[in-house]
């Protein structure tokens, strides 16, 4: 696979690559920022649901993550297409999770309660399939990369996963309330001790 280490050409290839990720970034967070001024335009329209607000918020700060994640790719000294077609396909799951977080209408369910449980299958799914491709990339990344971020990272993601899967086969409310709590708080965290940027 073709690959480049000269400087000039790694920035240029890069601010393509950016480009596309923002975009598909930028619709994300406008979508979601869409649908929750509907909800507070128009409370009364449907019952909101805590649990699904949190996953919302969740989906947020996680794209706003990833934006800023993705800075530290133009250190990289060769870039190559897996590469570029691993990242793309992360930034379209997280595109899709936010679309089925908010769908377009919820006419067709009781309430935003009735709809996050009626699809919790396709969320929780594409989530756990979003950090297992998570680690797919880190790993493309070389192993030096990887083990930089220490044993954390790959129990993390397997907490996710394991979690989103528990989360497809059960309605338990007390469960999905925990979860996404949890989830928020946690990414929160790892967000505040891994970057220079948020340390008092």
């Amino acid at each position: 696979m073709q690959t480049t280490s000269d400087p000039n050409s790694l920035a240029t290839l890069y601010i393509h690559v950016r480009i596309l990720l923002g975009m598909i970034v930028g619709l994300g967070l406008t979508h979601l920022l869409r649908h929750l001024a509907r909800i507070v335009e128009r409370p009364k329209a449907r019952r909101v649901y805590w649990v699904h607000l949190v996953w919302a918020m969740f989906m947020f700060v996680y794209l706003l993550h990833f934006w800023w994640w993705e800075f530290s790719l133009s250190h990289r000294t060769q870039w190559n297409f897996n590469l570029y077609l691993f990242v793309t396909v992360y930034a379209l799951l997280l595109y899709l999770l936010c679309a089925l977080v908010f769908p377009e209408s919820v006419d067709d369910y009781q309430d935003y309660r009735d709809y996050f449980y009626s699809r919790r299958h396709w969320f929780f799914g594409l989530l756990a399939v979003m950090f297992a491709v998570d680690v797919v990339d880190t790993a493309i990344k070389g192993a030096d990369y990887f083990h930089h971020l220490g044993p954390e990272y790959l129990f993390r993601n397997t907490g996710y996963i394991v979690a989103s899967l528990v989360a497809m086969k059960t309605r338990n409310r007390h469960y999905h309330g925990t979860l996404a709590v949890a989830a928020l708080l946690y990414e929160l965290s790892w967000i505040l001790r891994r970057y220079e940027a948020f340390q008092l």
